[in-house]
């Protein structure tokens, strides 16, 4: 019977190494998760190394053919580090593919040389490079995936941590991959709604710019000829103050905005600053509605998430605060954390937040009651991913109505001040 070494997490996210005999890899790879320990790499004793180098000098080998392949008449063009980013699709799809090669029986480290091969992108292509030489130096996965917080946040890392510590490392990854795909399908939906209302402001953005920059002057030369001395209606001359604003000191104008833009950006930076802008976004006529839902969804499915993988509230709770993406919903996440510290339940402290509607307030305490809080969190977010469908398509039956109003008001209005003095015009030369 062949003899089998190998290199495995203990339940303690340790590595572990030694022989196991059985008829073939994947029998040996049962036997292996037998013991409670997750295999990172499984080879037939005496069948040599793949590119016949020893562990230590791998990484350097790997370096150099790549280098030796970049060098062959090609050249590679890449963009600053801090330019590159992974969208958020492209980690969902990595992750997936991660958990299925792992959920087939292959070891973590053949899983990600398989995906090595076939990523595209730079910096996951790095990234994953620099991880297959951490894990084969010593460190857990969760560890090497630390040194990559550009690509892997907290919330990823944490979770492959209890992973490894419990043993059920494709399960968690199925989850973050199902935890990204829901996130990803409201955000494009959200996105997609807001498509047709903003290509009808833009068209009327356009429009209002066009009839001030070349149609209003032309009239009011005709004014000037025809009235002399005369005044024009108020407004007609508001109207053409706009225009001459618009034809002439437009620069300025643009200078203005982009001063207050920049402004506010450096004030949300700041920890006052960026809660009084995010308790504005979730206070917002119309969209105030979206975005509380949002950020509600968003910390339950975050959190119910971490607790379902394994991961203790209290650590759970810190990594939500530190993801929430609202300094409004972080604050309430701060205290709720405090008071979970001090012994109390989390329903509490979310009722006493303000942040967190009733219905939140009431299933937190039933699952805390039943002991099934993570499925509990869990359904709440199923429930307003719902809700956040429900408002974007409101919201879209209610905007375009209202854009389309909005314009026709503006068109009607500058139509209305431009035919005033033709009024008063025609009304001179009857008399």
């Amino acid at each position: 019977m062949p003899t089998y070494t190998f290199t495995a997490m203990d339940a303690k996210g340790k590595e572990q190494s030694g022989t196991v005999e059985a008829d073939s890899q994947s029998a040996a790879l049962a036997a292996i998760r037998e013991q409670n320990m997750f295999p990172t790499r499984v080879e037939q004793a005496g069948a040599a190394r793949p590119g016949g180098a020893r562990k230590g000098k791998a990484p350097a080998a790997k370096k150099k053919a790549a280098a030796g392949k970049k060098g062959a008449g090609s050249m590679e063009i890449r963009l600053p580090s801090f330019l590159q980013r992974v969208k958020p699709k492209q980690l969902m799809t990595y992750t997936r593919q991660l958990a299925t090669l792992i959920n087939a029986g292959l070891p973590l480290m053949r899983g990600l040389q398989v995906i090595l091969k076939q990523e595209k992108h730079p910096l996951l292509v790095r990234a994953t490079t620099d991880v297959v030489e951490s894990v084969q130096s010593g460190n857990t996965f969760a560890e090497a995936l630390g040194q990559h917080p550009r690509v892997f946040n907290r919330l990823y890392v944490n979770m492959v941590k209890a992973g490894e510590v419990g043993g059920v490392m494709d399960v968690v990854l199925e989850r973050l991959a199902e935890f990204m795909e829901k996130a990803q399908r409201i955000r494009n939906k959200v996105v997609g709604a807001m498509v047709y209302p903003v290509v009808v402001l833009i068209m009327a953005v356009g429009i209002v710019t066009f009839l001030m920059i070349v149609i209003i002057p032309k009239f009011e030369a005709i004014f000037d000829d025809l009235l002399g001395e005369g005044g024009l209606p108020p407004l007609t001359q508001f109207i053409m103050n706009v225009s001459d604003t618009i034809a002439h000191r437009s620069l300025p104008l643009i200078i203005g905005v982009a001063i207050v833009v920049v402004l506010i950006k450096l004030a949300g930076k700041t920890p006052y600053g960026g809660y009084v802008v995010d308790w504005t976004k979730l206070h917002m006529p119309l969209f105030g509605v979206l975005m509380s839902k949002t950020a509600i969804a968003r910390f339950t499915r975050t959190l119910g998430t971490l607790m379902t993988s394994g991961v203790p509230l209290l650590q759970a709770l810190n990594i939500v605060r530190d993801t929430a993406g609202n300094e409004v919903i972080a604050r309430a996440v701060n205290t709720i954390h405090d008071a979970v510290k001090e012994g109390e339940n989390m329903a509490p402290p979310i009722q006493a937040c303000g942040v967190f509607p009733p219905m939140v307030v009431s299933m937190v305490e039933v699952g805390e009651e039943t002991g099934e809080l993570p499925e509990m969190l869990m359904k709440i977010a199923d429930n307003y991913d719902d809700e956040v469908d429900n408002t974007v398509a409101g919201l879209t039956s209610v905007i375009e109505p209202l854009l389309i109003v909005f314009l026709a008001l503006v068109v009607g209005t500058i139509v209305i001040a431009l035919f005033l003095p033709l009024v008063s015009i025609i009304g001179e030369i009857g008399q």
